[in-house]
């Protein structure tokens, strides 16, 4: 919540100084859509929201948003509606009634981002700062009030719409089953927390047919007591890499780490550390892309909602992978056959290991990112210097995502081949968002 008061503040010092009826400049400015989305994005971290929910925060909010602008500007967007599973139509806006859709796309990313996080009004203050600046600013109060009608017409029927996704049902559904089979996920330290979402695969998917529409083939057999096995040789790998990492290799590692709830033992002190998740990490990515190409605020509305949409149907497609094979992470095999000391550089994810969830909602990113803005965009990443982390530099969208997949395997969290194959099946989800969704026209 402070982080808010501050973010509202400064909003209001921003802007008290500037002249009147300038609301248009203000709140058409597509920085202030970026910084939304930024404000959402701190609401996930401080509620401890796994990555996989994320998505979902990050996803119906951004629809939302680019719903609205898809309805004041339906020369240059095509809604999503008839597009997305079960999305059969959102409210048009009514003709006689003067709506500012940028200010309106705004509002309703709010309304709907708060409502599928808690606490319930998380966003409340922010959105009483931005209406507070459209009035001080010379919006007509008949033009703020439809504004607000309309995104909160928009909003709701999101919202109605992202209650058949399945997920409250999965709230109840059944635990997962640890079991001493060999080669088998097992709870690791130093939180020996329960496996994650176990029936994530169970949501509704977006634009993907089904959770299983590119399931990946089965990982090398477990088959650690035969040194000549491809099983074997994957373990070698990672565990002789982990333990001669460069500094480079650290840095990559830390920067793409993302753990929304690292668990810091020492001694009998237990403290958690928060960063953003990877989708939240990728939500960044878009910002930055936006303001480097110099996007108006449609598109970058445009951009964080195709880019959302790619990083939730890759969760569940990578989900769908982890909970049908079930394998053991490099930390337990390790520990277990060959090294009951050693640990890996980052601090590993309670789920399964096969395939890797960042390689494959970076690959989908990238290819939703690349589609936007075009290739070879090369950029600076600055997601992570607010927690510490210095940044880095990047040719391109699908080169990050390249060397996202390497940080997993420098992290000693996944395997070569998991990494490899997750990239590769994430580009397939991303590059279905691409080829199916008609959003610019």
């Amino acid at each position: 919540m402070n982080r808010l008061l501050y973010a509202a503040a400064a909003l209001l010092l921003l802007f008290t100084s500037c002249k009147k009826n300038d609301y248009k400049t203000i709140l058409h400015d597509p920085q202030l859509y970026s910084n939304t989305v930024h404000e959402l994005n701190a609401v996930v971290m401080g509620n401890n929201f796994s990555p996989v929910v994320a998505t979902r925060n990050y996803v119906y909010a951004s629809i939302a948003g680019y719903e609205i602008i898809a309805a004041g500007y339906p020369k240059q967007y095509r809604s999503l509606a008839g597009q997305l599973n079960q999305l059969k139509e959102v409210p048009k806006p009514a003709k006689d009634k003067d709506i500012d859709f940028e200010f309106a796309s705004i509002l309703a990313y709010c309304e709907v981002g708060q409502a599928v996080t808690f606490p319930e009004g998380s966003m409340k203050l922010y959105v009483d700062s931005l209406t507070k600046v459209a009035t001080e600013h010379g919006m007509p109060e008949e033009t703020l009030t439809a504004t607000k009608d309309y995104a909160s017409a928009v909003a709701k029927a999101i919202i109605k719409w992202s209650k058949g996704d399945n997920y409250l049902k999965t709230r109840s559904a059944s635990k997962f089953t640890v079991t001493e089979e060999e080669g088998r996920w097992i709870p690791t330290p130093p939180m020996y927390s329960p496996a994650v979402e176990p029936h994530w695969s169970e949501i509704r998917t977006l634009v993907l047919d089904s959770a299983s529409q590119f399931r990946v083939p089965p990982p090398p057999k477990f088959d650690i007591k035969n040194k000549n096995s491809k099983y074997y040789q994957e373990v070698m790998y990672i565990k002789n890499t982990t333990e001669h990492l460069t500094p480079e290799q650290k840095h990559i590692a830390e920067f793409w780490d993302d753990n929304p709830g690292k668990m810091n033992v020492s001694g009998h002190v237990m403290f958690i550390t928060k960063k953003f998740s990877p989708p939240g990490h990728w939500m960044s990515v878009t910002g930055i892309a936006a303001k480097k190409t110099h996007a108006d605020f449609n598109k970058t509305v445009y951009a964080y909602a195709k880019t959302a949409i790619a990083l939730f149907d890759a969760f569940i497609q990578c989900w769908d992978a982890k909970y049908t094979y079930n394998t053991a992470r490099p930390e337990s095999v390790i520990n277990k056959y060959l090294d009951i000391n050693w640990r890996p550089f980052l601090q590993t994810p309670p789920f399964p290991e096969y395939t890797c969830g960042h390689s494959t909602i970076s690959s989908a990113a990238a290819e939703a990112l690349t589609d936007v803005f075009g290739d070879n965009v090369a950029y600076t990443d600055t997601s992570e210097l607010e927690f510490g982390i210095k940044s880095r530099s990047f040719p391109s969208f699908r080169a990050a995502a390249l060397e996202n997949n390497w940080a997993r395997f420098y992290g000693g969290l996944h395997f070569h081949n998991s990494c490899q194959v997750a990239h590769a099946y994430g580009q397939k989800v991303g590059q279905l968002v691409v080829n199916r969704l008609k959003m610019k026209l």
